[in-house]
């Protein structure tokens, strides 16, 4: 752990009053009403004022369903590193489902976190872990149910700052009105310095005020403070003309936080364990961080280069310790492609034999298609348990494969959809991508052929016809700092053609064909979320009027209003001669100012757009881990470098 500077002493501040009797009386108005109780199996609820140091405290903030939130592995990472602190405690705080936010309001009512149901606004940070636009407009809630003004230069010194990480922080231009900062990268080690940071605000007396500590996160170079930077725009082209921070004191190009070593870092030690039912029910334990294939739609792969991997045997210490602190009885190994880790058969094999006998099962939840081997395939299945299994070649044709430079071939899929089936499962998931540039309606069309060699493959491995095979298929989004950041998104009118083209080929096979199940997401929902990746400051009131029109938990299906969306955008854009068309699908040319150029995620930006015309001839790029370097910038421009197991 790092070095810690010891605050000065202060007075303790008197602590609010826990709002759990008025919480209480709404309970039985409200479904899940266990979502809002605290208290589970691990969490922790720290004194108000530890000793006479002043004391941070933070909100760590996920704004979606206790559900989905409960399991974020970022979150409960930093829920432990800060409780663990002296001088520092941390709490949670979820999206309140509709019927409580409405239960909230009517009763005046302000958010809570679950383990004191003390006031968010109470604290000093709230630290927001965003992993997906769709849930920008339940931040809003949250905030404006606080009491905390919605809008960022309205806040006062007592009011928290309000900072955001996770994927979505790489391009949080949308956001700036409503948000203090944005921390880019890993957050392992920033927390304890914004915790030293806000902690010595604290005991000199709040000093410079809240511009003071903005001012200090900035040029410590902590987070990015979007109200310390201008943005200019061209009036003929509607374009950025500039982002440029307000003085020298300020860097201008904020870069994004590594963490090299992951072993220093074994968290979480002691997972939470929900009382409700939660979307990942099991000790998970990150394998390794980053990616080096080179797929170019995936951000995620993109802004967490270089690879970083755990050593074996230090995952096999925090999966007992998991095991242990929860009573869950399954293991997952969690990374962007979990069987790519270079000592993945050993340490599966180890904690097989570990587990054997115990009813413990292990998994791989991403699982890329040529990596999937037999000898991997027995390990995971010899506690007696069969996990699902879902290969991800995204693309339904070897053209549009190259193009996105996923580099897994026809016969890969069936090599190893057939080495699962000889292992005794009986289904997989496909998942593919509808909307990919240079697409045409053949590249889709050819998913439903895969799907039938695919089904003809695991008859004829099993000698029975008991053989499913799952089609995923979601519309592509193009992200900021990946190659497609410059393409155009594919109309929804286009993607929805290419689909039933899809489920027509699918039924032309017969009886094969109903052996195969398509889902798949419409194209018009995501031209919400492309407008949300890749939007600049003005997309911030679109937000906004969204929001106060109703516009709640839009990645639900159920609760996403598009018509509603499309009014927001025509309000708010069409007087500043914009259109939702113009954020999603126009193509961007090189010299185009984008929202996100001046934050630096270490990606040399002339590397991405020659990636970008090499995906428009379909060359590929290797894995820079097994190859020599293509100079993407991540270890030159950071001062990083890879970090494998198998060399350590």
């Amino acid at each position: 752990m790092p070095g810690r500077t010891q605050p000065a002493k202060t007075r303790p501040e008197p602590a609010p009053d826990s709002l759990w009797p008025r919480i209480e009386t709404l309970l039985s108005q409200v479904q899940d009403p266990v979502q809002y109780l605290g208290g589970e199996t691990n969490s922790q609820v720290k004194p108000w004022n530890l000793g006479l140091t002043p004391t941070v405290r933070w909100v760590l903030a996920f704004p979606d369903a206790y559900g989905v939130a409960v399991p974020n592995q970022g979150l409960q990472m930093l829920y432990e590193i800060i409780n663990e602190r002296p001088d520092a405690l941390a709490e949670r705080a979820y999206a309140p489902w509709p019927d409580m936010e409405a239960a909230m309001a009517a009763a005046g009512l302000p958010w809570f976190t679950v383990e004191s149901h003390r006031p968010a606004r109470s604290f000093d940070v709230i630290g927001v872990s965003l992993s997906t636009e769709l849930g920008y407009t339940n931040l809003l809630t949250c905030l404006s149910l606080s009491g905390i003004p919605l809008h960022a230069a309205k806040r006062q010194e007592t009011d928290p700052i309000v900072i955001v990480g996770g994927h979505c922080a790489f391009n949080p231009e949308p956001l700036a009105d409503f948000i203090d900062g944005a921390v880019l990268g890993d957050g392992e080690e920033v927390v304890g310095d914004i915790t030293e940071v806000v902690g010595r605000w604290k005991a000199t007396g709040r000093s410079g005020g809240r511009e003071g500590l903005l001012r200090s996160l900035a040029q410590g170079d902590l987070a990015y403070i979007p109200s310390l930077y201008n943005v200019t725009y061209d009036q003929s082209t509607r374009q950025i003309a500039q982002v440029r921070p307000r003085d020298t004191g300020v860097t201008a190009r904020p870069a994004k936080k590594t963490v090299l070593d992951l072993d220093q870092w074994q968290y979480p030690k002691a997972p939470l364990v929900p009382f409700a039912e939660t979307v990942h029910e099991r000790a998970s334990v990150e394998i390794f961080r980053g990616c080096l294939r080179g797929c170019r739609f995936c951000q995620a792969g993109m802004i967490t280069r270089p690879v970083r991997e755990r050593s074996a045997a230090v995952v096999q210490r925090m999966a007992r310790q998991a095991l242990d602190a929860t009573g869950f009885d399954e293991v997952g190994l969690l990374s962007l492609s979990s069987a790519d880790h270079s000592q993945i058969a050993p340490m599966a094999r180890a904690m097989a034999n570990e587990y054997e006998g115990t009813r413990t099962g292990l998994s791989l939840p991403s699982t890329r298609v040529d990596a999937f081997n037999l000898e991997l395939a027995q390990e995971l299945t010899r506690g007696g348990r069969r996990p699902g299994l879902t290969f991800a070649p995204e693309g339904g044709s070897e053209r549009i494969r190259q193009v996105i430079n996923k580099q897994v071939t026809e016969e890969d899929l069936i090599a190893t959809v057939t080495t699962a089936f000889g292992q005794g499962w009986r289904s997989v998931k496909l998942y593919f991508m509808c909307g990919l540039p240079t697409e045409r309606t053949e590249d889709v069309t050819q998913i439903a052929d895969l799907a039938r060699k695919v089904i003809e493959a695991g008859r004829r491995t099993t000698g029975s016809k008991d053989i499913s095979c799952t089609i995923s298929i979601g519309p592509f989004v193009p992200k900021p700092h990946t190659p497609f950041q410059w393409a155009g998104q594919c109309p929804p009118a286009e993607t929805d053609s290419r689909l039933t083209a899809l489920r027509q080929a699918v039924a032309a096979q017969g009886r094969p064909g109903r052996s195969v199940s398509i889902r798949s997401a419409p194209g018009r929902p995501a031209m919400l979320e492309g407008l949300l990746s890749r939007g600049d400051r003005r997309v911030g009131a679109v937000i906004e009027h969204a929001w106060r029109a109703g516009a709640r938990f839009d990645g639900w299906r159920e609760y996403l209003d598009m018509d509603l969306w499309e009014a927001s955008a025509a309000a708010v854009l069409e007087p500043q001669g914009l259109s939702l068309d113009w954020y999603t699908t126009r193509e961007r040319s090189f010299d185009e100012v984008l929202p996100w150029d001046h934050l630096d995620a270490g990606l040399d930006r002339e590397w991405l757009w020659d990636d970008w015309a090499a995906a428009i001839i379909g060359e590929g790029v290797e894995d820079c881990r097994w190859s020599s370097c293509y100079d993407c910038g991540v270890c030159t421009l950071l001062g990083s470098e890879i970090q494998l197991a198998a060399r350590q």
